[in-house]
């Protein structure tokens, strides 16, 4: 990892001397030394001054937040036998597999003497100083309700579920039980991304939040070079990029149809039974072209329609992608399959047949541009009647690109993901109303 001053004037020594410093220490200290996370933490892997109470660690994926929330619990715990301390992630076991025992968890990176016992039927550690921390998921609110800490170290908080607003009602509960010791404080490490947790954070009193903010890059030294070169070159500087790599959190475009906030209110985890299954293709022009945008789409019992999956394929030759429509309406067993064919029906109509000769398909002929087919669907999700099950980044991405009057400024050349979209649930919403399916049983 890029290594603090002390450690930089450390490995500036020659090496005899730099072994007669480290010969200096006491046997004591030799053992401390390399978990000594002062001596080899980047300074904002450390906790900021002043009297906050919510520290927010939002950087890009690979820049250490796992290690400086691990860090800072473990100072804690060590140093207050007192602490009661919250771990709370998206589900219980990526808390347990990240945060305790992941390779820069609680477990791993505790010095053996002071290492925490973890009693996974209880949910809990417990360090030989007599701190305590217990295990929390983000998905079950109500388990926060009641139970009292004096700190709380919550991962990931852009990726929580925010169905039925999930994510807010967990963090009001920890809250309200964050009441033991002194100055009660609460650290949250993620990805960046507008969720309606996160902007609630930054709208905190700037007495009150402390944030830390970072890309991948600042980790360079602990990372292969390979990673950060193969990640440059696949996602530059595009939204997803700036967002997973530069750790940007990406503000709304004026004018657009979709709002990021507007799509994190449709999240749902499981969609009801459907009685209708689309699938939405816009076909790409040339094989080295755009992309070739796959989404599939549900109309269920209540009504709404819901984006079950992105299943989009880059760069693909025509029987590449045919293969991949083939293959999700297989997955899927969807109903019909609804291709633009304004770049040659009877090439588009054929090469999915080729694929797949018992594929339900309608071909539609687009007439009006991009932007002018997605405000209708727009509106459908300003009316409640859309959901997302799932979380589909470069999809999303393109819709929040897509700006009343005819313009896009999302990723990419063109929204072909976004167009697959908007054909799956103009057929599935708009054109007409659906049947429910027979199964056969």
């Amino acid at each position: 990892m890029r290594r603090s001053e002390r450690l930089a004037w450390l490995l500036s020594l020659p090496l005899r001397e730099r072994r007669r410093r480290v010969r200096e220490l006491s046997e004591a200290e030799q053992a401390e030394f390399l978990t000594h996370w002062r001596l080899w933490a980047r300074p904002g892997q450390l906790p900021p001054a002043g009297d906050w109470r919510t520290w927010l660690v939002m950087a890009g994926r690979g820049f250490g937040k796992t290690r400086a929330g691990a860090e800072w619990v473990r100072s804690i715990a060590e140093s207050d036998p007192a602490a009661r301390i919250a771990l709370v992630g998206a589900t219980l076991p990526e808390v347990r597999a990240v945060m305790v025992e992941g390779e820069s968890g609680l477990l791993a990176i505790s010095p053996p003497c002071r290492a925490p016992g973890f009693e996974p039927s209880l949910r809990r550690l417990i360090w030989p100083s007599g701190a305590q921390a217990l295990l929390y998921s983000a998905g079950e609110p109500e388990s926060l309700r009641g139970p009292q800490h004096s700190h709380a170290w919550c991962d990931e908080i852009a990726k929580w579920d925010n169905a039925g607003g999930k994510a807010g009602r967990t963090w009001d509960n920890l809250l309200f039980g964050l009441r033991l010791g002194d100055r009660a404080q609460a650290m949250a490490t993620t990805t960046p991304r507008a969720v309606p947790l996160v902007q609630r954070l930054l709208a905190e009193p700037g007495d009150e939040l402390a944030i830390t903010r970072g890309r991948t890059e600042d980790n360079r030294d602990n990372l292969p070079p390979s990673y950060l070169r193969d990640m440059r070159r696949t996602f530059g500087k595009s939204l997803l990029g700036r967002q997973e790599l530069d750790g940007e959190l990406l503000d709304d475009i004026e004018g657009a149809l979709w709002t990021r906030v507007l799509i994190e209110a449709t999240r749902t985890s499981a969609p009801a039974e459907p009685v209708r299954v689309v699938i939405g293709v816009d076909p790409p022009a040339s094989a080295g072209g755009d992309a070739c945008g796959i989404v599939v789409a549900a109309r269920c019992g209540e009504g709404r329609g819901h984006v079950l999956a992105d299943a989009s394929v880059e760069k693909a030759s025509p029987e590449r992608w045919a293969r991949a429509v083939a293959g999700a309406a297989a997955a899927w067993q969807a109903d019909r399959v609804v291709a633009e064919a304004n770049q040659g029906g009877a090439m588009v109509a054929s090469v999915l047949r080729a694929a797949d000769v018992s594929l339900p398909i309608r071909l539609v002929h687009a007439s009006r541009g991009k932007v002018a087919r997605a405000e209708p669907v727009a509106a459908l999700y300003e009316a409640g009647k859309v959901r997302h099950a799932g979380q589909f980044p470069a999809l999303e991405d393109e819709l929040c690109g897509l700006i009343a009057g005819g313009a896009y400024q999302g990723p990419g050349r063109s929204p072909d993901r976004a167009d697959a979209l908007v054909w799956a649930l103009t057929e599935l919403l708009l054109d007409r109303p659906a049947a429910p399916r027979v199964r056969v049983t």
